[in-house]
């Protein structure tokens, strides 16, 4: 008798993980997103085109095509350049020329090949940069604050920025309408807006780096002005069903920053985008499970308050993914570098094979 209630209990068990397996890979319809499954490759940068002029070569192209032949049901990008100005990084692509169009339209083609769905991740990261990788123009910033650390892979610190003007500010939106345009001739499904991680947008969104006493700075809902005119300048030209913001508490040259109040803070940020009338949100934590406030996750916080798509994110693991959606808490879920060193991640996934660990010295110096 024991033995039977054992076995049933783990029956049960097996029974509830594939079903909510199941919901990871089931298809999805998104607006005119007729997705595969649930599964999103999430933003990574790679640093892989051409550094002096952005345009991405076939190695970028097989790169993206081979995840669109795994099966995998939407593509995010690595941050994509609306302009020079906006690059922090060796080898970031582009989409501000035509060439960086051309090169996207080759990566385009090659996963809607495949059946995949691909939008491009448009990202400035303001102050976190150096006129070497700029051509010589200072970072732009809300404020004159100097980022504290160094530029990445370039190893120099950050310069002090140019305190963004009125005119400069409607430049830089008008710069990421342009690219958002760009996107759509490039063949692109969307675009998804970069506000985190402490870049430009999340610079105006932030007390620590925002001491503006203009409309663009002041409390909370003053600073996210900024973010919100971009966003729907961006909405207007290709459509909300098309357009992904990504926003977070965390930064990546702030580590010990932290929200004072983070559901009061998550509301207004919601808020805004009901305003701007969103339906995409990529709430970004580097741990999905990490309590924010009162026993509750950054996208269970979301959850609360937002009744749209959420695109979880923050070193998922496949059952914790699948539960989450089954649960309501977020509808697509995005892995980062499990999907760097498994190609073939939704066929292993869909047939229950063991993923290979990730390792930063093989992966990441490679395109597989």
């Amino acid at each position: 008798m024991d033995f039977l209630y054992h076995y049933s209990k783990e029956a049960f068990h097996e029974g509830v993980e594939e079903m909510e397996q199941n919901q990871l890979l089931n298809r999805v319809t998104i607006g005119d997103w007729n997705l595969r499954n649930r599964i999103v490759m999430a933003p990574m940068t790679r640093s892989f085109a051409d550094n002096e002029t952005g345009v991405v070569g076939p190695d970028v192209v097989e790169y993206y095509r081979r995840r669109a032949a795994d099966g995998i049901g939407l593509i995010i990008t690595e941050g994509i350049n609306p302009s020079p100005r906006a690059k922090g990084t060796f080898g970031v692509p582009g989409l501000y020329t035509q060439n960086q169009i051309a090169g996207w339209k080759t990566v385009t083609h090659a996963v809607h090949q495949e059946g995949g769905t691909i939008v491009a991740q448009l990202w400035h990261v303001g102050r976190l940069t150096h006129q070497e990788l700029t051509g010589g123009s200072p970072p732009q910033a809300p404020s004159s604050l100097r980022a504290k650390g160094l530029v990445h892979r370039l190893r120099k610190p950050y310069e002090m920025p140019e305190e963004m003007s009125a005119a400069a500010i409607q430049t830089v939106i008008e710069e990421h309408v342009q690219a958002a345009r760009n996107a759509m001739v490039a063949g692109f499904d969307g675009v998804e807006i970069h506000g985190a991680h402490g870049y430009l947008i999340d610079q105006f969104n932030s007390e620590a780096t925002n001491l503006r006493q203009d409309r663009y700075g002041g409390n909370l809902k003053q600073r996210l002005t900024f973010m919100k005119e971009l966003i729907a300048a961006v909405v207007q030209e290709i459509g909300a069903e098309k357009t992904i913001v990504r926003f977070s508490e965390i930064k990546d040259d702030m580590p010990n920053y932290r929200w004072e109040d983070p559901e009061e803070t998550i509301k207004t940020f919601v808020q805004t985008f009901r305003e701007i009338g969103l339906q995409i949100l990529h709430p970004s934590t580097n741990h999905f499970t990490e309590i924010l406030t009162n026993g509750m996750t950054l996208h269970e916080l979301v959850r609360k308050h937002w009744k749209g798509i959420i695109i979880g994110v923050g070193n998922l693991e496949v059952e914790l993914a699948a539960h989450s959606i089954g649960k309501g808490t977020i509808d697509l879920a995005a892995f980062g570098r499990p999907l760097l060193a498994n190609p073939d991640f939704v066929q292993k996934v869909t047939h229950g094979m063991a993923l290979e660990p990730y390792d930063a010295q093989r992966h990441l110096s490679i395109l597989v």
